[in-house]
């Protein structure tokens, strides 16, 4: 029926269904309660041009019944049965999350299954999600920081997908239909492209059996427009833009740089470290200085966001508008010492021991551990995720010097200034 791929470390179990689906499961035998998540490698980037935005309608769309499932039927029967379910859509994937009593999953997984497989995407119902994707689009161009941040990526990829809005534009949606979206669906909501995993109160048998016959009999794939995945040129010099917006109390500053994807998945594990050293806790680098000694920023953090096919390191600040030059000379001093003084045995101690301990308590619930692994097998691999810790735990001051040097230059950014009106 399917065959195990044994690892010893890896909590979870991993099968291979029969027809390419990947089945994770770990039982929690303390608790009543499972998650199921299916993860579906048919994020934004996949989306061909002209139907940019069309991974994240069709998030919307799967939940509008199949040609044996009316809508409306399969949140009554999860709402009946005292479940919650979920779904999100990024740049790597799209995925769906149903929480449920043990008792319940076989009767609630088979209609997950069925409106992933079979979405009908009616011509009435596609009309009117429209609508509703319309008015999120212009909700979040009403948002000071997701413009911001909508700015940055498009300076930062101005060649990869990675560089567009998940939402598409307005003008994008008007031009999808739902014959275009029932393309996209049966191209790429295919077996090889999907990852179900299922941790709880439910055994390894009784588990597999319900997925096997959940996750069995997909529609016929169709062939579509192709996507395209260029490759990213690094940044050189300082790409710079400045916005001025409405509603904003204090001046946005961000700094960002491309990282290594999961090719390199030891390189951005350390630059997450990096990440820590400089912004994270009172006594990181740019917080003591910048907030708590100087008084410049109200705050200011940083951020590794772990993508498929490239990386995304940035520092954010909160600020006064007068002091936006002075912060950011002073952020680029600390990459160059970054690259030029050895981080001191305390201080990487203290960082590798916060990582390890966020690490620890991010992976402590059902819900928490299927999205740790299905992430991380939609876009590499799931045994990977557990090596986290002793990645962390390995890394020398030499190792993380030249990770500065090689991808935190103080000369070649991106940087977005949002300022008040």
């Amino acid at each position: 029926m399917s065959q195990q791929l044994i690892n010893t470390v890896f909590p979870a179990s991993v099968f291979q269904l029969d027809n390419g689906v990947t089945f994770i499961h770990q039982e929690i035998a303390t608790t009543p309660v499972v998650v199921a998540d299916v993860w579906v490698r048919a994020g934004a980037t996949r989306e061909p041009n002209p139907w940019f935005g069309m991974a994240h309608f069709l998030e919307h769309m799967i939940f509008k019944g199949t040609a044996t499932l009316p809508p409306g039927v399969f949140d009554q029967n999860i709402e009946n049965r005292g479940g919650v379910t979920n779904a999100a859509t990024s740049y790597d994937y799209a995925h769906y999350t149903l929480t449920t009593a043990a008792t319940y999953l076989e009767d609630t997984l088979p209609h997950l299954g069925e409106l992933l497989l079979n979405a009908a995407i009616p011509e009435e119902e596609f009309e009117r999600e429209r609508d509703v994707v319309l008015e999120e689009i212009r909700q979040a161009q009403d948002d000071p920081d997701w413009l911001g941040f909508q700015s940055l990526i498009q300076s930062v990829y101005q060649q990869h997908p990675y560089g567009r809005s998940v939402l598409g534009t307005e003008q994008e949606l008007m031009q999808q239909s739902a014959e275009a979206m029932r393309c996209f669906h049966r191209a790429h909501y295919q077996p090889e492209n999907m990852t179900v995993v299922v941790v709880g109160g439910i055994g390894e048998k009784p588990a597999l059996e319900l997925v096997n016959r959940t996750f069995e009999n997909f529609g016929d794939r169709t062939d579509c427009p192709q996507f395209e995945l260029n490759a990213e040129p690094a940044i050189t010099g300082i790409r710079r833009q400045e916005l001025h917006l409405p509603r904003l109390e204090q001046a946005r500053l961000t700094m960002a740089w491309t990282a290594p994807g999961v090719e390199k998945l030891r390189s951005a594990y350390g630059l997450d470290l990096l990440s820590v050293l400089l912004a994270e806790g009172r006594t990181s680098r740019l917080v003591r200085e910048l907030r708590e000694e100087l008084q410049l920023v109200q705050g200011i953090c940083a951020n590794l966001s772990l993508q498929r096919e490239s990386s995304l390191f940035t520092i954010n600040a909160w600020l006064e508008p007068e002091e936006l030059e002075k912060v950011e000379a002073l952020i680029c001093a600390h990459l160059e010492d970054l690259q030029n003084v050895e981080i001191s045995d305390a201080e990487l101690a203290r960082t590798r021991r916060l990582l390890c301990n966020e690490y620890a308590f991010s992976t402590e619930t059902p819900n928490q551990l299927t999205g740790l692994y299905g992430y991380y097998n939609t876009i590499a691999q799931a045994e990977l995720s557990v090596t986290y810790p002793q990645q962390i735990q390995s890394f020398d001051a030499q190792e993380l010097q030249q990770l500065a040097k090689d991808y935190l230059s103080p000369h070649n950014y991106a940087v977005t200034v949002l300022k008040p009106c």
